[in-house]
């Protein structure tokens, strides 16, 4: 009998919500933290392995942390896998308000020929899957530090992933203060347009020195960039692509039209730069 474990990541800055902590947020009577674990354990998983300081010691799972922190889903995983002892381990972050049904959609067992299957909702959706923990290992194995700052693709994309098509509404995660509320009560919408107040501040600052007016820092639209590149490309990459398309906005006008059709460029680059050949 196939056994299986789960990695849950959890352990990130969510910067894009003045730093809350994501994971403890409630949705529907839980927190995305425990609606997480209740998937993967609904989904047979024997043990539970949160990469993410303790959050709660209530909660009858082990936590492991990467070192130096913030490392990223990557370098979380690779702490975690340290403690896997299962033939399969699913590998889910904790921000997602659909983690039942999402993990639910995924396979009982991996079928043969393939060394993991996730979600796929128009892209490959990394962090909503079961992989053979033997791979993953093997892929972790080859990374620099331990995977600090790595894509996804970086540790799956030589891999034989097999993928389930699946609904964006099931997918889709919590960013911002935006998502939370409308996952609580209301329709998920692709704006995401709420970043914290400290983004805010800063650039009303930006604004002032540089004498821009309104409109000029579209801060919603380079956070959801430098959101695609890092998880597309690598984290590194997400800045230079935000400076890159600044650039091409300005050479092109630099109006907000110009500056849309710059970022949208570059997002549609990182969402096939797993794919290429």
């Amino acid at each position: 009998m196939v056994s299986v474990d789960a990695v849950l990541l959890a352990g990130g800055r969510g910067s894009r919500v003045g730093g809350a902590v994501k994971p403890l947020f409630e949705v529907r009577g839980s927190t995305l933290l425990r609606a997480a674990i209740d998937a993967v354990r609904a989904g047979g998983a024997r043990r539970v392995i949160v990469a993410a300081p303790v959050l709660d010691d209530a909660i009858e799972v082990t936590w492991v942390r990467e070192d130096p922190p913030f490392g990223g889903p990557v370098a979380g995983i690779v702490a975690a896998l340290d403690a896997v002892d299962a033939d399969e381990v699913y590998v889910v972050a904790c921000d997602l308000p659909t983690a039942g049904p999402a993990v639910a959609a995924l396979p009982d067992r991996l079928p043969p020929g393939v060394d993991g299957v996730c979600l796929d909702d128009g892209r490959r959706q990394w962090l909503i899957g079961r992989y053979r923990t033997a791979a993953l290992r093997a892929a972790a194995s080859g990374l620099p530090d331990r995977g600090r700052d790595a894509s996804m693709r970086a540790l799956l994309g030589g891999l034989a992933i097999a993928t389930v098509a699946a609904s964006p509404d099931l997918t889709r995660d919590i960013d911002t203060w935006d998502d939370l509320e409308a996952a609580r009560g209301g329709a998920m919408t692709e704006s995401r347009t709420l970043p914290p107040e400290a983004l805010n501040d800063w650039s009303a600052a930006l604004a002032e020195r540089f004498g821009l007016v309104e409109g000029d820092i579209p801060i919603s639209l380079i956070l959801d960039l430098a959101r695609d590149v890092a998880n597309g490309v690598a984290r590194p990459a997400a800045p230079l692509s935000a400076f890159v398309a600044g650039l091409v906005a300005g050479r092109a006008g630099g109006s907000p039209a110009d500056t849309e059709a710059a970022v949208a460029a570059v997002v549609e680059m990182a969402k096939g730069w797993g794919e290429r050949e």
